[in-house]
């Protein structure tokens, strides 16, 4: 099969979605299947070998972003490259481009909601407008972005529920997780050579991994170090518009030899990072699936996550990790709990991770295009 991910975010962005669509063409790939990128072009220099570009500029609010806001030959593209299916990863620019060209060509589009864009209007709008106003105007055209596509993918039952609350109608719906590579994300590495670039002998260390941005929560698990055990320290690792911020934050708390900030990491070296953690933590709301989350899990990590969202679908109380709310207190002490349980919970983390393989998602999205293919034929 031929398949177009045309996508909202690419590399060299790093975020879910950018992981989302590199793990989903590999694992098509590895079936055997031809996989074409279309993405926002990120100027010379940034460009990947292989991958087709649409014209962009660089989105003000947060310059690792690019936005195609400029016209560009979507339909000869896609009529050139002689595609079975357009699978679209977002809701902007590019995401609209997919549903203009899979009209005027007549190639069905699935399209995989991947971020809760309501969440973070509040903090990167480009336009000065209340952000209540701002969250009704963006279901108005979610709801229309979404009705459109021949199914629309949730990464967790979470994101369908919400759609119902929000009066999401859809043509279909279907619940695909995101994969991981369960033999690269495992128990059982060397992370001594990470812990001792981070200067790190017999403390504990609890893992933050991905973008360091508002909507994240972050600054929850930082002041929560306030109230843990002094042989435990955080490591955030990622790197994102808040950065500075929560570095100062960390200062202001007098927290900073505690905290360890490590910046931008390889995707080569990540596993050995989580390995070098007892537990993985995460205060945000704002997931749809939690991927690092479920990576950790594979390292063997139990996770002290918020109760909300996507973390819902993938934490269960007590086996694999433990809730928490809003509070600095909680996350200590759902960090504890997981420090104090960790030899039990490990291995529940690692079979929780392993339903989320490469292989296996792979194969539930091609029997999906499959089935959207032959119901557009017969239709």
């Amino acid at each position: 099969m031929r398949i177009a991910i045309m996508t909202d975010s690419y590399l060299p962005t790093r975020d879910g979605v950018v992981t989302a669509v590199m793990t989903l063409s590999r694992s098509l790939r590895d079936l055997g299947h031809t996989v074409f990128i279309i993405a926002p072009d990120p100027g010379e220099g940034q460009r990947e070998p292989g991958v087709h570009y649409f014209p962009a500029k660089k989105f003000r609010k947060y310059p690792d972003y690019f936005l195609p806001v400029f016209p560009s030959g979507k339909r000869e593209l896609i009529e050139s490259l002689n595609v079975d299916i357009i699978h679209i990863h977002g809701v902007a620019f590019m995401a609209l481009k997919g549903l203009i060209v899979s009209r005027s060509t007549g190639v069905p589009a699935v399209a995989t909601y991947c971020t809760n864009v309501v969440d973070t209007l509040e903090f990167y709008s480009p336009v000065p407008i209340p952000t209540h106003i701002l969250s009704k105007l963006a279901w108005i055209y979610i709801r229309n972005f979404l009705k459109r596509p021949s199914c629309v993918i949730a990464l967790t039952p979470a994101t369908i529920t919400e759609f119902e609350e929000n009066n999401v109608r859809t043509k279909r719906t279907a619940v695909i997780p995101v994969g991981i590579d369960v033999s690269r994300f495992r128990t059982g590495l060397d992370a001594s050579e990470i812990k001792k670039k981070h200067g790190l002998t017999d403390e504990k260390v609890v893992i933050h991994v991905g973008r360091v941005s508002y909507e994240k929560n972050i600054g929850v698990p930082i002041r929560s170090v306030k109230y843990l055990p002094g042989n435990i320290k955080l490591m955030i690792v990622g790197k994102g518009p808040a950065f500075q911020e929560m570095k100062d934050l960390a200062k202001s708390e007098g927290l900073e030899d505690r905290v360890i900030f490590t910046g931008f990491v390889p995707d080569d070296e990540l596993a050995l990072y989580y390995t070098a953690a007892d537990v993985v933590v995460s205060a945000s709301r704002f997931e749809t699936q939690g991927l690092t989350i479920a990576e950790a899990m594979a390292c063997g990590l139990p996770a002290a996550c918020s109760d909300g969202r996507a973390f819902l679908d993938v934490v269960e109380e007590g086996v694999n990790g433990y809730f928490f709310k809003d509070t600095p207190e909680e996350c200590a002490e759902a960090i504890m709990k997981c420090l104090e349980r960790k030899n039990d919970l490990s291995a529940n983390a690692r079979r929780t991770a392993e339903s989320y393989s490469m292989e296996a998602v792979g194969k539930k999205m091609m029997s999906l295009y499959e089935d959207v293919i032959n119901n557009g034929k017969t239709s």
